[in-house]
């Protein structure tokens, strides 16, 4: 027979000791081992731990009176002022947000395992129950905090939505703390067993805990070219051995020269780093690891898989062989153009390939597959995009991503490297010409006036994942069965909280602003690499470049941060103001939702006003053409009228709103990608059909006048840097509750300009009752749902009283110019 009880989890806090938690509380018949391998032995100490411990990863804990303590730890959660913002917990039993504002329910700043925490204690007798209650913090202004990153008490609804659980059984009072006679090895695996009356449980892994995690080296990492030799380095603290295999070819016939690496002493000790110095100056050379290491759920070393080096700056294809590049030949890029402010940017979303594909001008097919096409294009007078008028460009992936053959199209999304530009979009990869091909791209759209924000993905790793053959446990979020976190939705998901993968997205994107000068970051899936990374990312990143862009894509099929990104220095995308607008030039929204986007989202979203990323259409999902078409199959190819009008009713308002509109190239002249939504994979799709600026030249003029408009000194007041007063705004609305004029400057506390945007998304003729003070102005008709006008060449009329806003129409007064 088995023990009575079981164990359900172990891990490390230190090299020698760690924590068991049982399915029950203490028992004096508790003997546990450790079994590394076929050899067991005895623990050196066995006692009850603190039971605040288990607060750490579910939030709460039951203390010695046998009450329910609440914990938050506020370094969870940077985007909160705890200083100044109210905290309750909300649950099943209280009503979940009715414990907003209620004293019984709010957490006290307190003290806890010598951290400063906020608390609240609560008798257990109502709470810990079969079926468990859920539970989660919210702040005074309805702000649901985001779970610890680590809890085990994790549970989902029918609607996706993540709470945690009371669990009469974990209570803290079933963990047991633990040491060991000698120092673990991490490079061998290790169980605990409960042993009771000569049985034993299952075996259960032991896994390394936090302070693994957390080891670090300041070593510089990769292949680093000297005169006269080459140092290899790789941080791979689980490996038994490293080796790295060397060739001048891609194929040498004799075989590579392999290198055993050996583990490198730092101050302190071994800090998970391996080194070999090679006697020659390699640069050019091929190069690839292979490891070897424990074998266990939480391993997944092959020493035959040619691992590619996370830090090398240029690779021959997905899976490598890096390339050894002497950094002094890399070179750094020209410092010259200046990023524009971020209010003052407006964005087009663009693909390498898309651009260049069917671009206009005589280029070889092997220049349309990449940087040096694209190079050519944008140097064109003719170029697309500077037509336009944008002045920045958000490059989708760039880095090196899992092309299985350099013609393969993907968007770029499953990065295998984030040093080296991709392989598959230059003209010699084997060569290493992507590093200054895609460097001479970056400086192309420069001397065009256009910024360069990447496109990054630190979510997860593409195919093949090379960190998952140097150290699963400690780059990929894992449960205790070692199973991989998915909430990216692409297999994996890294633990960039862990501090060399930290070090590795910082010194990557430090390399990209250097080496290529582009001029900021979108962060795919934002919400996984988490608020507290991205903060120290931003402070990084500010170092090397004070104006950098920051961009977070706030969200994952977890969870949404864009609250909590609101103190920092990102902006972020706003999915709000896209799903809003898309059903509002159907008449379907309420004109105050309108009037907050036009506002730029403030407080609730967007701190300040270039916080928010206004924007109706990206490379994921359907076109928004395709999305609001009256035809079927949301196919878009051929727009009815009421297709364009409600087109020109949403680039109004994205140009008008406060914050920074982004469009995605080609939804000026009516892309579509004929209903399909993942078009992952198609570039037959994706590709820019240029003919469609002549046949809906229109459309594409209308978006190059309102750019050309929000860009001047005429739409300085769109172009806000810090939030206005009150005053600033004043809005009507019409009867109908959609149609909506708004007035900016209407305090006149930046000057004697005024605007006036007034729309109608309606079927329906409108009218919209104006103040008085407002009407009468001298206004002059600035653009209307068609065209913009010159002084002198607007049609008759004022602005009455009773404004006539035409059905599917819109126009954009001045006065006071």
């Amino acid at each position: 027979m088995q023990p009575e009880h079981r164990i359900l989890r172990a891990w490390l806090t230190s090299a020698s000791g760690g924590i068991i938690e049982l399915d029950t509380d203490w028992t004096a018949d508790l003997l546990p081992l450790l079994a590394p391998g076929e050899k067991a032995f005895r623990l050196e100490s066995l006692a009850p731990a603190d039971p605040a411990l288990y607060a750490e990863e579910a939030a709460y804990f039951v203390d010695a009176a046998g009450r329910v303590v609440f914990v938050l730890d506020p370094a969870d959660h940077a985007g909160v002022d705890f200083e100044r913002t109210a905290v309750y917990v909300g649950g099943d039993f209280n009503g979940w947000q009715e414990a907003i504002g209620r004293p019984e329910w709010q957490l006290k700043q307190g003290e806890l395992l010598g951290r400063a925490c906020w608390l609240l204690a609560v008798a257990a007798d109502h709470l810990l129950r079969d079926p468990a209650l859920r539970f989660k913090f919210v702040t005074a202004d309805a702000r649901w905090l985001a779970l610890p990153p680590d809890s085990t008490n994790r549970v989902q609804d029918d609607q996706g939505r993540a709470n945690l659980a009371l669990l009469a059984h974990r209570t803290g009072r079933n963990l047991f703390a633990f040491t060991t006679r000698e120092p673990i090895d991490p490079s061998r695996t290790y169980s605990v067993i409960h042993l009771r009356d000569g049985q034993q449980s299952p075996k259960i892994r032991l896994r390394l805990g936090k302070f693994f995690h957390a080891l670090h080296s300041n070593l510089p990492l990769g292949a680093l070219v000297k005169k006269d030799e080459t140092i290899f380095r790789l941080f791979a603290p689980r490996a038994r051995t490293v080796r790295v295999a060397t060739s001048e070819e891609l194929d040498p016939p004799g075989g590579p020269h392999v290198f055993e690496l050996e583990k490198c002493l730092e101050a302190g000790g071994w800090r998970g780093v391996w080194e070999v110095r090679v006697d020659r100056n390699l640069d050019g050379w091929f190069y690839w690891y292979s490891v070897s290491g424990p074998q266990n759920v939480f391993g997944n070393f092959h020493p035959n898989e040619r691992i590619l080096d996370p830090y090398a700056l240029a690779a021959a294809g997905r899976g490598g062989p890096g390339i050894v590049l002497d950094a002094a030949r890399v070179g750094k890029a020209a410092r010259g153009f200046r990023t524009p402010p971020w209010q003052d940017l407006v964005i087009a979303e663009a693909h390498v390939r898309d651009l260049v594909a069917h671009a206009p001008l005589e280029l070889t097919a092997e220049e349309r597959l990449g940087f040096a096409g694209l190079t050519k294009w944008v140097e064109s007078p003719d170029f697309y995009l500077k037509k336009l008028g944008v002045n920045a460009v958000e490059l989708q992936p760039i880095q090196e991503h899992d092309n299985t053959k350099r013609d393969e199209y993907q968007w770029g999304y499953m990065t295998t490297n984030w040093f080296a530009p991709a392989s598959a979009y230059a003209t010699a990869p084997e060569r290493a010409t992507q590093v200054e091909e895609f460097r001479e791209l970056v400086a192309a759209f420069h001397r065009q006036g256009m910024a360069v924000i990447l496109d990054v993905v630190y979510n997860h790793a593409g195919e093949p994942a090379h960190l998952m053959f140097i150290d699963k446990l400690y780059y990929f979020e894992l449960g205790d069965d070692g199973a991989l976190a998915n909430w990216s939705g692409c297999g994996n998901d890294l633990r960039c909280r862990s501090a060399m993968t930290k070090r590795l997205i910082i010194d990557s994107l430090v390399h990209l602003l250097e080496t290529y000068g582009v001029d900021g970051f979108r962060f795919d899936l934002a919400e996984l690499i988490g608020a507290g990374v991205l903060a120290e990312i931003e402070v990084a990143l500010k170092k090397t470049k004070p104006d950098v862009i920051l961009i977070a894509e706030p969200w994952s099929f977890r969870g949404h941060i864009a609250d909590v990104l609101r103190p920092t220095g990102f902006a972020s995308w706003n999915d709000g103001y896209r799903n809003f607008l898309r059903e509002y030039v159907h008449g379907a929204g309420a004109a105050e939702k309108l009037e907050y986007f036009l506002k730029g989202s403030p407080w609730h979203f967007a701190f300040w006003p270039a916080q928010t990323v206004n924007y109706t259409e990206s490379h994921d999902d359907r076109t928004w053409l395709d999305q609001i078409t009256e035809n079927g199959g949301h196919n878009g190819f051929r727009p009815t009228l009421n297709d364009v009008r409600r087109t020109h009713l949403m680039a109004a308002v994205l140009f008008a709103s406060v914050g920074i509109p982004m469009i995605s190239a080609g939804q000026d002249f009516l892309r579509s990608k004929h209903g399909v939504n993942n078009t992952y994979l198609r570039g037959d799709l994706n590709a820019l059909d240029y003919r469609r600026l002549r046949r809906f030249s229109g459309t594409h003029r209308y978006f190059a006048e309102w750019i050309a408009f929000r860009r001047s000194p005429a739409g300085r007041h769109l172009r806000q840097w810090s939030r206005p007063g009150e005053g600033f705004f004043r809005a009507f609305i019409g009867p109908a509750l959609a149609a909506l004029a708004l007035v900016y400057n209407a305090d006149d506390s930046e000057g004697g300009q005024k605007l006036l945007f007034a729309i109608n998304p309606t079927g329906e003729d409108t009218e919209v009752a104006i103040a008085p003070e407002v009407a009468d102005l001298d206004w002059r008709l600035v653009a209307d749902h068609d065209r913009f006008y010159a002084p002198g060449e607007a049609p008759a009329g004022r602005v009455e009283r009773q404004l006539f806003v035409p059905a599917l129409g819109c126009a954009l007064w001045s006065c006071g110019e």
